[in-house]
């Protein structure tokens, strides 16, 4: 037997986006090519909404 959620999952969709920071396992934060923490880059921020982890879950902001 199937649950019934299963009939409408789909996975989610990844977009050919390139992040313009990348994660720092020192700092923990994701910090742009400069070395800022791009959570603080407000230009960052606008042009992406957020600056998701990619260390673990990608629902929260990193601060």
């Amino acid at each position: 037997m199937q649950p019934f959620t299963l009939n409408y999952a789909r996975p989610a969709v990844q977009l050919d986006v390139i992040a313009p920071y990348a994660y720092d396992s020192g700092l923990q934060l994701n910090v742009l090519p400069d070395g800022r923490i791009a959570a603080t880059d407000h230009a960052t921020l606008r042009a992406l909404g957020t600056t998701t982890s990619t260390a673990g879950s990608k629902t929260h902001f990193d601060d």
